[in-house]
């Protein structure tokens, strides 16, 4: 039987849409002469519903919509991620795998392992199946059916279980023909190879092929890489699907073979993976068009760059706001960057509004010598200016903070924090020069200069990021040790690192965290991101030792 994995693009919330692009998928698995069609977890309501899942009327649309799927299933069997209600006690609802053929309704499997870790909260919502899932017949094979979390029992790299139930056990057990899992795995750096040794190690234990179907596309905060894959018993890779795009992989079960995609390597993957949240982002919110605010900067200009290859040119406008501490450089990059971008470009200045700010203040701030308050100021017109013009042209305004200086609350309230997207939050300030590189791949649109310039806000005198900060690769690295592998200041430091620099960054780490709880959402991109997934209280008053 010939088995399609039908690697789709949903949207929380959008019924109708959700299922003509199911209906889509399964006439192209049809044509294709496919007996089953796979579709990712929860594919008809999208991903993640959160507290959707609470209002009657999101519950009774998903029931109408899986009665709508099951209407398009004529003459191909169709699996399908959605929500079942719970008759029983505990949680109202099941995730569930809803198997549909001409019209009919004819199983349902229900997930076991319910996530409650970084960006997952699935047992506030659901109940896990009470009992082991029993393989499916079809097309004269015993499919086993899994969702997801059920495969990562115990993951590579983990030194111990996540969970007593093991529902790739209880289907080892029961001698299935394949194994099929449907899928919302999101994207984070090296997560697609973490996702195919755990598929790999499913295979060896079930001794039958694994064929796993994940979802594609931005939603929130969260991006979704698709690389859905069929391995053979063995574990070994039989064919995959591309990354970062709606695809249809095509298998013959019960031993599948195909189209290898490949995969993007880890700077092209970063890459791809913003571009396609940003894109998600944008148009799933209602919007076409975006802003970014220029400071001739490197940030700024990835930013661009970014949301230049998600939308289109037509659809930036990039608007420089010159101070009185801005280089004539600095401007000239940004409208030599608008140029190669073929973006729209604007030139406001600020130092009007900030002359006539500091003198409706002065009666105020008598006596006082000028400070960190005055640089702010600078910020927050800029952030008016850009709220102005998103309110006034419907452009959502992308903001331009990377990942080192949010950790350092090296940002403005309400100034170069104000936006709806926080496109590179989850990058550190390396991370963003090799992206920026990277979008010279195919010809320079970030000048040159903006590479070899000192990192600067430029909101005083020969201002540099430097003044105040560690070296970005001194300070990056006691981030990316800290946030994303959870290290102690001791670890860190028994790596080489400055134990007062150390102590310095983890103690303003902590005292920023107020500042990070008000930005924008921004794409995770690293096993630990800001925002979703992270969640350190503000008033506390503990610090690493």
């Amino acid at each position: 039987m010939k088995i399609a994995l039908c690697q789709i693009n949903t949207t929380v919330g959008d019924f109708d849409g959700n299922v003509a692009k199911i209906g889509e998928f399964l006439d192209r698995a049809r044509a294709a002469h496919c007996g089953l069609a796979v579709f990712p977890e929860l594919a008809l309501t999208g991903y993640p519903p959160r507290d959707l899942l609470e209002r009657p009327g999101f519950l009774k649309k998903a029931a109408q919509a899986l009665q709508a799927v099951a209407g398009k299933s004529r003459g191909i069997a169709a699996l399908v991620g959605t929500v079942v209600p719970n008759p029983g006690t505990g949680n109202p609802l099941f995730n569930a795998a809803v198997l549909v053929m001409d019209g009919r309704v004819l199983e349902t499997r229900h997930k076991t392992l319910l996530p409650n870790y970084d960006v997952f909260d699935e047992d506030r919502y659901f109940e896990p199946a009470r009992e082991a899932q029993e393989p499916l017949a079809l097309g004269g094979l015993r499919i086993g059916v899994t969702i997801c979390e059920d495969i990562w029992n115990h993951p590579a790299g983990l030194s111990r279980k996540l969970y007593d139930l093991d529902p790739v056990a209880d289907l080892a057990a029961r001698k299935c023909d394949l194994v099929v899992n449907l899928s919302a795995s999101p994207f984070h750096l090296a997560k697609s190879e973490m996702r195919e040794e755990v598929a790999r190690q499913a295979a060896r234990k079930l001794h039958c092929p694994v064929l796993l179907c994940n979802l594609v596309g931005g939603n929130d905060e969260l991006v979704f890489d698709g690389s859905s894959l069929a391995l053979d018993a063995e574990g070994r890779l039989g064919a995959r699907a591309k990354d970062f795009e709606e695809d249809l992989l095509v298998v013959e079960a019960p031993n599948p073979s195909a189209t290898v995609a490949p995969t993007s390597g880890e700077t092209e993957a970063l890459y791809r993976a913003l571009v396609l949240g940003t894109r998600d982002y944008v148009t799933k919110c209602g919007f076409r068009q975006v802003l970014v605010g220029l400071s001739g900067g490197i940030d700024s200009a990835l930013v661009a760059a970014l949301a230049a290859e998600a939308l289109g040119p037509d659809n930036v406008l990039g608007v420089t706001m010159p101070s009185p501490f801005s280089s004539k450089g600095s401007v000239d990059d940004s409208a030599a960057l608008a140029k190669a971008l073929g973006i729209r470009f604007e030139k406001i200045p600020l130092t009007p509004l900030y002359e006539q700010s500091l003198a409706s203040l002065k009666p105020s701030f008598e006596g006082k010598a000028p400070d960190l308050t005055e640089e702010n100021l600078q910020a927050r017109l800029r952030g008016l200016l850009l709220m102005a013009l998103s309110n006034k042209f419907l452009r959502l305004v992308l903001s331009t903070g990377n990942k080192s200086e949010l950790s350092m609350g090296y940002c403005t309230l309400y100034g170069d924090m104000c936006g709806g997207l926080a496109v590179i939050s989850d990058l550190l300030k390396t991370q963003v020069y090799e992206l920026a590189r990277h979008a010279n791949r195919n010809g320079a649109v970030i000048p040159e200069a903006v590479f070899t310039k000192a990192p600067s806000a430029e909101l005083r005198p020969d201002q540099k990021d430097q003044d105040s900060l560690p070296p970005y690769k001194t300070l990056d690295g006691i981030l990316r040790r800290h946030l994303e592998k959870n290290k102690t200041a001791a670890e860190i430091i028994s790596e080489g690192f400055d134990a007062e620099t150390v102590g310095w960054v983890l103690k303003t780490l902590d005292l920023s965290e107020y500042k990070r709880r008000q930005m924008a959402p921004g794409l995770k991109v690293t096993p630990k991101a800001f925002g979703v997934g992270r969640r350190i209280p503000i008033a506390q008053k503990y610090r690493e030792a």
